[in-house]
């Protein structure tokens, strides 16, 4: 290990925790005569975790872009750190070249994949007894630092980061060329978290996981060093990886510190009181102008002239505010009348659910859902909750057993992929093939799910995937429906249209089954969770965060289990270890001494380090992650036993 080269980058790390990574002074953005951005300064400093929200079409991925070098501003300067390195990633990449999966991964290791070959050059080198030592003096140092930057532990690491994104090990060997849209952002994200850069930008991350891959996602940016700035409509990804969030809205950019819970508090609060500044403002100035009117003229003019003239230098200085609190348009969503249902909303008996002759996709256990509760369906994309919603409501039959609704249930199913939306049809005729009403009715309906103009006579096929979204909740809400199946319902909305959908279902006094990845709704909104895996269905009584408790507890046991099993094999290995110094011949026996030690010590400094992982996953609540590290402590441990065993008979 070269001291020197330490030493640089000990003081690089020093100095990249003292100054910000990143700093932008006054930007802004014009398209053509229209301004996007205005006047925005921030800074990012080194370990820093930044959400930035705002409305569709506010201009953060305009912002990203400029700060990741991606775009220019048309105002102001963007200053990077020296030698800061940043990764980015957009909503759509493109990963081009025929290579693999797990090609494409190691493009993160080009560096270490380099001193590798320079390490096995020299080890045939090494066997010309003529170059042996001049090729030692450079190995033992390169060797040193190969093992520091993690040269033999990085094919390890590109095995959890592409099976914690949800890539099975058989596509690992899949060309670019195969992979998915969604495949391929999964495929870039993992190779920049390998890379390990000082700044991650990214744009929706979340977009294209799973639950379990953003919660892996999440533990990962918790031990990840660099700083984050991650765009997301995932409000409880935000609360968990966010220590800042940045809001654009209006062109301009507000800075709230805390994650998303303390952001919705703290603009709330911050309107409340412009809203009462602008209003006493405009009392006073009210005031001011009635006694300016009634007494210019009269024997109180000198003290009427001096109070319009403090009213002029106010309005010169700018200190005259304009209006109060500006607000987006936001959606309007009421569920109208609904009747109200039997007290059992829904009863399943040996419910197979699939298609065809096929095999069943998920087999759900005898279940009752009554009035009012509110069930989320929780599971891997494919696992087949779309299939069980649509036969629970009767649009696709069971394979097995049977469904039963309960009495005067009247079913509003909104479809992931709104296939109940006719492309040519216009806004205005889904809403009327719904409910009857005269045109200016459902111009006025339309507008509160933000269509407005003439907007409302374009055709369902030119709609955006967030367009789209509000739209069938329009027709939803005018069903009557009075239990909702609901499949991925905030897919594409806006953080404050999830907002408002959220308080709507949470005032609604019916049933819910709600597909979903949107872990926030699920937790405000659940009575009970069902788990889907491949196959089965298990079910929890209770809130997201029983659910959780629940499954730490199993996997905690299970991580205990396999603690005892590997306890209960040490003596194997101790008798393996004893084995081996059996016919050793003085010289022999010496030499497998020391061989031993450095064994001791190696375990020794590897379970040390191992206690202060597991510390830190403990504290962060990870069971996974404590599973995982219980398992090689118990490993080590029992090597480190046999090993002082087979140490102390030789030493004898």
């Amino acid at each position: 290990m070269t001291p020197c080269y330490n030493a640089a980058v000990w003081q690089r790390d020093c100095l990249l925790r003292l100054m910000s990574l990143l700093t932008a002074n006054n930007l802004g953005k014009f398209y053509g005569a229209d301004e996007v951005l205005s006047d925005i300064s921030i800074a990012i400093s080194a370990g820093a975790r930044i959400a930035l929200v705002g409305p569709n079409g506010a201009g953060k991925t305009t912002l990203i872009n400029i700060l990741a070098g991606i775009d220019l501003a048309t105002i102001g300067t963007v200053h990077i750190a020296h030698g800061v390195r940043i990764a980015f990633l957009p909503q759509r990449p493109e990963l081009v070249g025929e290579h693999s999966l797990w090609q494409e991964q190691l493009r993160a290791f080009a560096d270490l994949r380099q001193m590798e070959a320079q390490l096995a050059q020299l080890e045939r080198q090494m066997a010309d007894i003529d170059s042996t030592e001049a090729a030692l003096d450079v190995y033992g140092p390169l060797q040193a630092e190969f093992e520091r930057l993690g040269g033999y532990t990085y094919d390890t690491r590109v095995k959890i980061v592409l099976s914690g994104l949800g890539f099975s090990a058989d596509e690992h060997t899949f060309p670019l060329p195969q992979l998915s849209g969604g495949q391929k952002t999964r495929a870039l994200l993992g190779r920049l978290l390998l890379e390990q850069p000082d700044l991650l930008i990214l744009d929706e991350p979340t977009n294209h996981l799973d639950i379990s891959a953003v919660e892996w996602l999440e533990n990962f940016l918790e031990s990840f060093d660099g700083a984050v700035l991650a765009v997301s409509h995932d409000r409880y990804f935000i609360d968990r990886f966010a220590g800042t969030v940045w809001e654009i809205e209006y062109r301009q950019l507000q800075e709230y510190r805390g994650n998303y819970s303390a952001y919705r508090r703290q603009r709330a609060e911050r309107r409340e009181t412009l809203r009462r500044q602008y209003d006493a403002q405009q009392e006073f100035i009210d005031k001011e102008r009635e006694f300016i009117r009634r007494h210019m003229g009269s024997r109180g003019t000198a003290q009427a002239k001096g109070r319009l003239k403090k009213l002029a230098t106010m309005e010169k200085r700018g200190a005259i505010l304009d209006s109060g609190p500006r607000q987006q348009r936001k959606m309007v969503l009421e569920l109208g009348d609904y009747q109200r249902s039997g007290d059992q909303v829904i009863v399943t008996r040996d419910l197979a659910v699939g298609y065809g002759a096929d095999e069943p996709l998920i087999t759900v256990p005898d279940c009752l859902i009554l009035r009012g509760e509110t069930v989320a369906l929780m599971g891997p994309n494919g696992v087949g909750k779309s299939t069980l919603l649509k036969t629970l409501c009767g649009d696709l039959p069971a394979l097995a057993g049977d469904v039963r609704l309960g009495a005067k249930v009247k079913v509003g199913y909104f479809a992931q992929a709104h296939e109940t939306l006719s492309e040519a049809k216009t806004l205005v005729d889904e809403v009327l093939a719904i409910k009857h009403m005269r045109i200016s009715e459902a111009r006025d309906w339309l507008g509160r799910f933000l269509f407005s103009g003439e907007d409302v006579f374009r055709p369902v096929s030119s709609l955006s995937g967030g367009e789209r979204g509000r739209l069938a909740l329009a027709k939803l809400a005018l069903e009557g429906a009075n239990l909702l199946l609901l499949d991925e319902p905030t897919n594409h909305l806006d953080i404050d249209s999830q907002d408002i959908l959220q308080d709507v279902l949470a005032q609604f006094e019916g049933t819910i089954l709600l597909a979903s990845h949107d872990r926030y709704l699920i937790d405000a909104l659940a009575t009970q969770i069902w788990q889907m895996r491949p196959g089965e269905l298990s079910i929890t009584y209770g809130g997201y965060q029983d659910y959780l408790r629940a499954r730490n507890r199993r996997l905690a046991a299970a991580a205990d289990e396999k603690a005892q099993d590997s306890a209960r094999g040490r003596g194997r290995r101790a008798a393996t270890y004893a084995e081996k110094r059996q016919g050793l011949s003085p010289f022999e026996a010496a030499k497998r001494a020391e061989e031993l030690e450095a064994i001791i010590h190696q375990l020794e400094w590897r379970l040390g380090d191992i206690t202060a992982q597991l510390d830190g996953a403990s504290l962060a609540g990870d069971a996974g992650k404590v599973r995982t590290l219980g398992e090689t402590y118990a490993r080590m441990e029992a090597d480190l036993e046999a090993a002082l065993e087979e140490w102390g008979r030789l030493a004898e």
